[in-house]
Order: C-alpha cells, then sequence, then structure tokens
C-alpha cells in the first residue's frame, strides 16, 4: 500500500496570498517526512482550494490566469498539482473558463458541479459538463487534459482525490488518499471464503489506517485533520488491480454478472473498518489505471454500461474512460445524467473522468504515454441527444430512497 497524496487545503485569496501557499508547501514537506518515516512511499503532494468561483468572487474570466499563477508556484513551494475546485451551478459562467485555464497549465485540476442534495440536478450544468470534456479533448493530440477534470455529482467538500478535491472553509485542513488495490489482491489470493477475505481485507485497511491516524493527529496536529479516503485506488499492474481482485473472488472475467456483488463487497469492507472516512471510501473503477479492467475493456468483457451499474455500489464512478474522439458534448451528456441520477438516489458522491481520444473511433487501441496507465482499447458509448423534457435546462431534485417504506397495502 502506497499514499497516493496528501492533500492541504485552504482559501489561498486573490490576489493570492504567497504566504499561505508558502505555509502550505511547508507543512506538506513535514506530512510527507513524518509518513515516509513510518515506511509509507508518498507519491505525490498537492494542494486543493475553495471552488474557483468564490475564489475569483464570480469573476470567472480571470480563472485562466489564476491556474498560470498557482502552477508557476507550485514547484516553487515543492508540491505537485493543484486543484481549484468545481464549477458551481450558480455561476453559469465558470464552466466555460476551464478549458481556457487548462490550456494555461499542466499541473491545475478542475471540476464541475452537476447536482447536489442541496441543489438538485441540473441540466445545463450536465450539458455545460458535457461541453468542457468535449473541449478539453483537443488541447492535446491523445486528450490526455481530460485526465485534469471531472464532473460531480454530490461530491462534498475534503475528499483528497484529484479532481474532486476542494475546500469549504476558512481555516486550512489535510486529508490523505492511499492507493490500496493490492490490499484487496492480497486478501482474496489465497482461496480464501467470502467472510475470510473480508476479514483480512477490513483488518489490513485498520492496520494502515491507525498508523496513518496516529501520525496525523499527533506529529501534524498543527493542521486540521480530515481523515483518510482509503478507496481501493488501483496502480496498472496486476498486483494492484481492483479487476485482479474481483477475479479472486470467483468472477472469470470482470464485467461478467457477480462484478456487481464482488464490488459492493468490497467497498463494504471499506465502509466496514474503522478509521476517519472521508471523500469516496470505495472501490475505485479507473480504466486506464488498472491492468485488469483496461484489458477487459479491451476485451468488450466490460462496458461503460456495466462501469455505471457499478456505479451503484462503488466509490467514486466512471474514472478515465477512453471514449471515441468524435463523441459529440451531446451524447455524453445523458451519461453525465444517469450518474447524477445514481448519486442523488443513493445518497454517495459520484465522478465522471470520461476521455475522448481525438481520431480514434471505438475498438482502437489508446496509446498513452503515461506511468499511471495501461492502455487499453476505446469504449463504446450508446448514446444519443436527449430530447425534451431530459434535454432541457431546468433544475430539479430526487429524494434519497427511503430505507424503510411503508408496507401498507393500498
Amino acid at each position: 500500500m502506497k499514499i497516493r497524496s496528501i492533500t492541504y487545503f485552504l482559501d489561498p485569496g486573490w490576489p493570492l496570498d504567497e504566504s499561505k501557499l508558502g505555509a502550505a508547501g511547508e507543512f506538506l514537506a513535514r506530512a510527507k517526512s513524518a509518513y515516509e518515516a513510518a515506511g509509507y512511499e508518498v507519491q505525490t503532494t498537492r494542494l486543493a482550494t475553495i471552488p474557483f468561483p468564490k475564489l475569483l468572487n464570480g469573476v470567472t474570466n480571470e480563472t485562466p490566469r489564476l491556474a498560470e499563477k498557482i502552477s508557476g508556484l507550485l514547484p516553487q513551494i515543492g508540491v505537485a498539482y493543484a486543484s481549484l475546485g468545481p464549477a458551481l451551478i450558480e455561476h453559469p459562467a465558470s464552466y466555460a473558463a476551464i478549458p481556457e485555464a487548462m490550456l494555461a497549465s499542466e499541473n491545475i485540476f478542475f471540476g464541475g458541479e452537476m447536482a447536489s442534495k442541496e441543489k438538485g440536478i441540473s441540466l445545463a450544468a450536465v450539458k455545460a459538463c458535457a461541453q468542457v470534456i468535449h473541449k478539453a479533448s483537443a488541447i492535446t493530440p491523445d486528450g490526455f487534459a481530460n485526465l485534469r477534470f471531472a464532473a460531480l455529482a454530490n461530491v462534498k467538500a475534503g475528499a483528497p482525490f484529484f479532481p474532486a478535491a476542494y475546500h469549504a472553509g476558512d481555516e486550512p485542513a489535510f486529508a490523505v488518499a492511499v492507493e490500496s488495490a493490492d490490499l484487496a489482491v492480497n486478501a482474496f489470493s489465497e482461496g480464501q471464503t467470502i467472510e475470510s477475505g473480508r476479514g483480512a481485507l477490513v483488518a489490513e485497511i485498520e492496520k494502515h489506517a491507525q498508523t496513518i491516524t496516529r501520525i496525523s493527529n499527533n506529529e501534524l496536529s498543527s493542521t486540521h485533520f480530515g481523515g483518510i479516503d482509503f478507496s481501493l485506488a488501483p496502480f496498472p499492474d496486476d498486483a494492484h488491480s481492483l479487476g485482479n481482485a474481483v477475479e479472486k473472488m470467483g468472477v472469470p472475467k470482470i464485467g461478467l454478472h457477480g462484478s456487481l456483488a464482488a464490488a459492493a463487497i468490497l467497498t463494504e469492507a471499506v465502509d466496514r473498518a474503522d478509521f476517519p472516512h472521508t471523500g469516496f471510501s470505495g472501490f475505485m473503477q479507473a480504466v486506464l489505471e488498472d491492468s485488469i479492467l483496461a484489458k477487459r475493456a479491451a476485451e468488450g468483457t466490460l462496458t461503460i454500461k456495466d462501469a455505471l451499474l457499478y456505479s451503484a455500489v462503488c466509490g467514486t464512478g466512471l474514472d478515465t474512460i477512453p471514449l471515441p474522439g468524435d463523441t459529440s458534448a451531446e451524447q455524453i451528456a445523458p451519461l453525465l445524467l444517469d450518474l447524477c441520477a445514481l448519486s442523488l438516489r443513493l445518497d454517495k458522491p459520484l465522478t465522471a473522468r470520461l476521455m475522448p481520444v481525438p481520431g480514434k473511433k471505438a475498438g482502437e487501441a489508446t496509446s498513452f504515454d503515461f506511468g499511471f496507465f495501461a492502455n487499453s482499447k476505446v469504449m463504446a458509448l450508446e448514446s444519443e441527444p436527449l430530447n425534451f423534457p431530459l434535454g432541457g435546462n431546468e433544475n430539479f431534485t430526487l429524494q434519497e430512497k427511503r430505507s424503510n417504506p411503508s408496507t401498507q397495502l393500498r
């Protein structure tokens, strides 16, 4: 298991208060050393600000300048990446500012809010996020810029995984995101029963979480500790593949029936574990970051509809999904809308990080040159533009499913 990120949350002000950014860099360097002394590899340190429309007081045409400024400061303070948070439903112009801001930087991430319990689902925001994905796909020849954008449904502040990370508050805080799919692979590698495998996984999660929490609350107590996102995040080799864990549990190939049950068991194991939860904390089905998921997607065994189905029981939703390069924003929007509906009815955070690949058609091989990716094939998207009323621009609410519905006969 590794620490994927130590994420520091702050409001840096605008114009930027560089002293706050400097303090963040100093804290993250100290935190990295503390976790490494306990035996953990720390892959990255990151910053996450309050949502950029709030940071800029609604003047969203300043977003590219903000991104460029923070991007230039990150190397000076020893931090790898920053998230400027999501475009917001109440600031409709904020979505259109994102592609230009991505052009102005290579280490800045963004989100786009589509839905929340408080605001409901905004069809206009769903369309706006689809437009961001479509436009960002043309920033580089391989469509890689969409790695830095996610459409968000019901995602609260404080999640340390990018691109979903953002802050909500005045005082700084930090949280830890782990890369721990190997714990699931190991837990089910010895012919375990469901109960014994799940028990082994819960025990391993709690063992590592106790160490991380102790360091966070004792050695790093100068800054509020927001918790651990113990999502079973993968790395693109079989030893760190959640797809491999599912297949160790008895599913011949992930994507076949039985896969949802396996994903539910793994996510529920994270729920069972006793530690300070934050973020998604569950099964993370990042197709291009997982060697087995990438392989099954290339074979056609794992489809986008399968991944959407597993979102009902997983942690993050749809992540690093390669789409045909000619996919239109109008075809992307229905998929995002389905994700929003799941998130509100099930009251869970879900995201979509979709990656149209310019010049590629469904079934053609991807060729990303990135150490955290396993190449696959472009996945077919069975979607057509929505007609009215779902194709409109209204906001509507969806109540969470009742846990104890009435059984009275009518």
